[in-house]
Formats: C-alpha cells, structure tokens, sequence
C-alpha cells in the first residue's frame, strides 16, 4: 500500500494508487487547492486526525506542474481528475473546505455532486464569495458546516468515533 504514514492515519496522495481492500475507515480531502496556491489546510486536517486509524485520500500533490493542460486528453491531468473522482466515490467522509481568497470552481463541482450523499461534511468561512448558496445548498441537504478548520476536524473525529462504536 502506497502512503505515508502520519501516527496512526495513512496518507494517500496523487500519483500514488488508491488502496485496494482498504478496511480502515477513509476521509477524501475535498475543497480548495487553486493548484498549490490555496493554503495547505489539509496538512491542518491531517494533523487533527494523525492518532486515528484512517485512510486520508488527499489530493493535493506536491509537484504540480503548470505545464500540464486542464484538457482531458493530457494524461497527467487526466490521471489526477480520475484519481479524486475515484477517491470522492470511495471516501466514507468527504470534508469539504472552501477557503474565503478562493474561487474554487472545482470544489463547488465537488459540492455538486456529493451534495446528497450523506458523506459531506463542510466547512465554508465568512468571506468565501459564494457562501450564501452554499449555505442554502447546506441547509437543504442536511450537510453541517463548520465555522473553521479546526472545527471541520473535530466534526469528522466525531464521525469517525461516532460511526465506529456502532
């Protein structure tokens, strides 16, 4: 299994494959990245959940090359777009963080699609220039929102222990 290991959690980023016959619980990364330009808060997320016995799929990786083309006849960038599609159908939690200085056009397509899932879990600070509709989306889905990412990391501890004692 490829991934590092961070305490208890494995880590699991592009190009790396994801595992197969994973039987730890997994969390997908979701949200703001502006390729490489976003802060790094999933290395805030994966800090918070370091001591528990997750699968982190994130995909933020730490080479992205500008010369790759947003087109789906390049095959890196295709490589990275089916590795998250892959990760978000697979991922029994996705976290979602919409950072305020982002667009995060991919992110809003992420919400999209996983909106109705009962898997998201959100995060979507004040300054964010869509956050109205994501605050509807949110409220008409039953998708909790929470007010920062250290807040978005205890919703999914609190899942993750939640889930396990049942």
């Amino acid at each position: 299994m490829k991934g590092s290991v961070q305490g208890q959690a494995l880590v699991v980023t592009p190009p790396a494959p994801l595992p197969i016959g994973n039987d730890r619980p997994s969390i997908f990364l979701a949200g703001s990245i502006d390729q490489g330009d976003a802060p790094d808060w999933q290395a805030e997320i994966i800090a918070l959940l370091a001591d528990l016995p997750v699968t982190i799929f994130n995909p933020r990786r730490k080479l992205w090359d500008e010369r790759w083309r947003a087109e789906a006849d390049d095959p890196t960038f295709r490589h990275q777009v089916e590795w998250e599609l892959s990760g978000l159908d697979r991922a029994d939690i996705i976290a979602l963080y919409l950072a305020p200085e982002s667009l995060a056009p991919i992110s809003l397509l992420e919400m999209g699609l996983y909106a109705s899932s009962g898997r998201l879990i959100l995060c979507c600070p004040d300054g964010f220039w869509r956050k109205g509709n994501i605050d509807i989306v949110a409220e008409r889905y039953a998708i909790h929102c929470a007010p920062n990412i250290e807040a978005l990391g205890y919703e999914i501890r609190k899942k993750f222990l939640l889930d396990s004692s049942s």
